[in-house]
C-alpha cells in the first residue's frame, strides 16, 4: 500500500498546493534572532544543507523555487543535498523531476551549480552561488538495470538510499521495519551497492530499515573496505528514548547509536534532521536553535565532530502533505504515530536560512570552536566527497580545510566588496 501510495501523494499533493501557491516555506518557518557575529560566521563558512524538495511535494511553482534558494544565497548557505526522487519513482520520475528543477534554475543560471566536484562547491561559495548535490532517497529509478546508475553518476547523482520505509527489491526501510518486515540487504541490493561504489555514488542509509542497513554496512566493510557511507537526514533515537511523553516503539524515522557509530567508523558522517514531527515525545509547534544544536550535540558526544553534518529535510511547504496525510492516515502504517505529532503541531522543520545562525550562537555557548562548526556545516560531507569522488586522503584533506576556508572567503569577500 506504501507504494501505491507513494506516488499519488505527489500527484494530489501537487493539486493541493496548486491551491495555495503562497503558502511557502519562507512563510512557515519561524526566523529566530542571532548574534551579528554568528551571522557572519555563516556567511563565511561553507554550509552544506540537504533538502527533501520532489517537485509537486512542496513546490510547484519555479518562482517559489528561485525565492527559497535566493534567501538561502542571502543568509551564507553554499548548497543543498538535494532530493529529487523518492519512494517508489522510477527512471522516468527520475527524468522528469530532473526537468523540473534544473529548467526553474535555467531562469537564473548564474545562481546555481551542479557541483560534481569539491570545486564546484568552493566556486559556489566563494561566488555567491547555490550549489547542488542530487540525491535520490530511492534505487527504484535503476528499474532493472543498475548499468544505469553512470548515467545518473554523469548527471550529478551525490548519493543514494537502498530502501525508502517500505520493502523493495533491494532490501526494506523504516516504516516495514517499524512493523516487523525487515528482510534485509538482497542479492539485488548488493549489486546495486558495487554499482555505487563503482560510480562514486554515496550509499546513503536513512530511511533505510536497521537489518537491511547493517547487512548494507557489513557488505560495505568486507567488499568495499574504506569507503565511507552516509546518513544524510536521520534523527538519533537515544536523544529522545528518555523524553517523558516518549512513545513506547519511538518514531520510526530514528536511527539507534550503533548504526551511527559504524558510519562513522566507515569514515562518513551522521546528519540529523531538525524535522519536528520525528522529534518523539518532543514535537515542537517550532523547534527552536536550542532542539537542533541538541541533536548536533549528541551525535558529536557519539561519533565525534569529524563526522556530523546537518539536515533539514525541508520540502518549502508541508502544508499540502500534512493535509492530505491527516485525511489519509491509514496509508501510514504507524501506528498513528505521525499525525498525532501533526496535530501536535509538530508539522515543520528549522529552515537553515532561518535558524543556522542561532544554531551557531548556541552552539559557541557549549564550547564548540569555529573550526568545529565549520566542518559539522560542511567540511565534514565535503572530506567524504573528496574521498569517494576525488581519491583524497581524508586525513590531509582535514589538515588542509581550515586554512583553504579561510582563503576561499577572503576571496569571497574581496569579490563582494568590488
Amino acid at each position: 500500500m506504501i507504494k501505491t501510495f507513494s506516488r499519488t501523494a505527489v500527484a494530489i499533493s501537487l493539486s493541493m498546493s496548486m491551491a495555495m501557491a503562497t503558502a511557502y516555506a519562507s512563510v512557515e518557518s519561524k526566523t529566530w534572532p542571532a548574534s551579528d557575529k554568528a551571522d557572519a560566521f555563516v556567511q563565511d563558512t561553507i554550509v552544506i544543507g540537504m533538502l527533501a524538495s520532489p517537485y509537486g511535494a512542496g513546490w510547484t511553482d519555479d518562482q517559489q523555487l528561485l525565492d527559497y534558494f535566493q534567501a538561502a544565497r542571502d543568509s551564507g548557505i553554499t548548497g543543498h543535498e538535494y532530493t529529487i526522487t523518492a519512494a517508489d519513482h522510477n527512471f522516468d520520475d527520475f527524468i522528469f523531476h530532473h526537468h523540473k528543477h534544473r529548467a526553474a534554475m535555467a531562469k537564473e543560471p548564474d545562481n546555481f551549480i551542479v557541483a560534481y566536484s569539491n570545486q564546484d562547491i568552493e566556486k559556489a561559495h566563494v561566488e555567491g552561488k547555490t550549489a547542488v548535490l542530487w540525491n535520490s532517497q530511492t534505487a527504484t529509478i535503476l528499474e532493472e538495470d543498475v548499468t544505469r546508475m553512470a548515467l545518473l553518476k554523469d548527471m550529478g547523482l551525490k548519493s543514494m538510499i537502498l530502501a525508502y520505509n517500505d520493502i523493495f527489491r533491494t532490501g526494506s526501510g523504516q516504516l516495514a521495519a517499524y512493523n516487523g518486515r525487515d528482510i534485509g540487504l538482497t542479492p539485488w541490493g548488493e549489486s546495486v551497492i558495487d554499482e555505487m561504489v563503482k560510480y562514486q555514488v554515496l550509499l546513503d542509509l536513512s530511511h533505510t530499515g536497521s537489518k537491511t542497513a547493517n547487512d548494507a554496512m557489513t557488505y560495505m566493510e568486507k567488499n568495499h573496505p574504506g569507503i565511507p557511507f552516509i546518513y544524510s537526514h536521520s534523527v538519533p533515537a537515544g536523544l529522545y528514548k528518555n523524553e517523558q511523553n516518549a512513545t513506547v516503539k519511538g518514531c520510526y524515522r530514528a536511527i539507534p547509536d550503533d548504526e551511527a557509530i559504524r558510519a562513522a567508523k566507515s569514515g562518513g558522517y551522521i546528519s540529523p534532521t531538525f524535522t519536528e514531527w520525528m522529534m518523539d515525545g518532543v514535537w515542537p509547534e517550532d523547534i527552536s536553535p536550542k532542539q537542533a544544536a541538541d541533536m548536533i550535540d549528541y551525535y558529536v558526544k557519539l561519533v565525534g565532530v569529524d563526522h556530523v553534518g546537518i539536515a533539514t529535510d525541508d520540502m518549502f511547504s508541508t502544508a499540502g502533505v500534512v493535509d492530505f496525510a491527516k485525511k489519509n492516515a491509514e496509508m501510514y502504517n504507524d501506528g498513528g504515530y505521525m499525525i498525532e505529532a501533526f496535530n501536535k503541531g509538530a508539522t515543520g522543520n528549522g529552515e537553515l536560512s532561518k535558524i543556522l545562525a542561532a544554531i551557531t550562537d548556541d552552539l559557541w555557548g557549549r564550547g564548540y570552536s569555529n573550526e568545529d562548526l565549520a566542518k559539522i556545516f560542511g567540511g565534514n560531507k565535503m572530506r567524504v566527497y573528496a574521498q569517494v569522488s576525488e581519491g583524497v586522503n581524508p586525513q590531509d584533506f582535514q589538515k588542509q580545510y581550515a586554512e583553504k576556508l579561510k582563503a576561499l572567503t577572503k576571496l569571497r569577500n574581496e569579490r563582494i566588496e568590488k
